[in-house]
């Protein structure tokens, strides 16, 4: 019986990496699915996986994150489609508009925080977040809770009798405490969205484990470690070409010094690719899995311990389902012929 993968922004980046790589480590035993929300890429996605796998089975799935109806549909679909599933990687994430300070970034450059700079973006940057038609933020509805809503729809293809299934969340270094708010889970008021909503997720990650153990189903939290990938080169938008050539150099001498500078999507992609051949009842829900790259490129994971309380994370569970609720609700307003809503 093939295992059932299913792989949120997958048509780049560290996604389309892990998918390469578990089609690589077990090609005839994996049914992939690669939910995008861009088609085109997805497709291009797609194609480039069977070049290299032919004997591949490999479907697509269109689905928007930061879209409630879109969740909901896509959900519906998968429901169809498949009878159960193993692993579901939620790994779609943006970070928009990102507004980056050249002076604090040269200053840092040659100072002893220069590493940590580099692996977090503590003190260069802050983003303008958005609002979606829905009316959430938009990085934490495609970061956060639009993965939420797809757990929560999925429930009867992840939980069932008798089989084990595993949540994998592609997290950040940049998930700090200082970022995140109870009373604004939304980070409606702050300038650090993204590092709100990956912190959110590390929290919801061992919520989820406290609700869904007990139906087989068990949540992890991955580090990717600094990646060169389109979300990288989009925080320095303004920036020639060449300016990335010249940092490459910077980058590797780094390394050296530090393992956490993994820098390619594939090398990214190692604690999500160790994640999948463990036992998921093994690992600690209160660690984060990290990709880690030695100065002479050889790939590892290593776990930390993640810097969260189990009261906060119950206290954010509790406001996700009653946003959940307050979404369905509305969702159920607006397109009464719609997708099948859970009650």
């Amino acid at each position: 019986m093939k295992k059932v993968v299913l792989v949120t922004g997958a048509n780049s980046g560290i996604g389309l990496a892990l998918c390469e790589r578990l089609l690589s480590h077990d090609t005839e035993g994996l049914h992939l699915c690669l939910a995008c929300r861009n088609v085109q890429r997805a497709q291009a996605a797609r194609a480039a996986l069977l070049a290299s796998h032919p004997a591949a089975q490999v479907d697509l799935l269109q689905m928007d994150t930061s879209s409630v109806s879109s969740v909901l549909r896509a959900a519906q679909e998968v429901k169809v489609r498949y009878k159960w599933l193993d692993y579901l990687y939620l790994n779609a994430g943006i970070m928009p508009n990102p507004e980056f300070d050249a002076k604090a970034f040269f200053r840092g450059l040659f100072s002893s925080k220069a590493i940590t700079m580099f692996a977090t973006g503590e003190g260069i940057l802050t983003q303008k977040d958005g609002v979606t038609p829905d009316g959430l933020q938009q990085v934490f509805a495609t970061n956060l809770f639009g993965h939420f809503l797809l757990i929560r729809e999925l429930e009867p293809v992840l939980c069932q009798e008798g089989r084990t299934s595993q949540l994998v969340w592609t997290s950040s270094s940049n998930a700090n405490r200082s970022a995140f708010s109870l009373e604004d889970i939304q980070h409606r008021r702050g300038t650090q969205p993204y590092s709100s909503s990956k912190y959110a997720t590390d929290l919801l990650s061992l919520s989820l484990n406290q609700h869904y153990n007990k139906q087989g189903l068990y949540s992890s939290v991955v580090c990717p470690g600094f990646v060169m990938t389109n979300l990288t080169f989009g925080i320095l938008p303004s920036f020639p070409a060449f300016l990335w050539t010249l940092l490459m150099p910077v980058f590797w001498l780094i390394r050296v010094f530090t393992n956490t500078f993994t820098l390619t999507p594939y090398n990214g992609s190692e604690a999500l690719l160790w994640l999948f051949r463990q036992k998921p009842e093994s690992l600690d829900p209160y660690a984060k899995y990290h990709s880690l790259t030695s100065g002479l490129g050889n790939n590892y994971t290593q776990p930390h311990k993640m810097d969260i309380t189990f009261e906060t994370s119950e206290s954010l569970y509790s406001k996700l389902l009653q946003l959940e609720s307050d979404m369905r609700k509305k969702v159920a307003e607006t397109q009464p012929a719609g997708p099948s809503l859970k009650t």
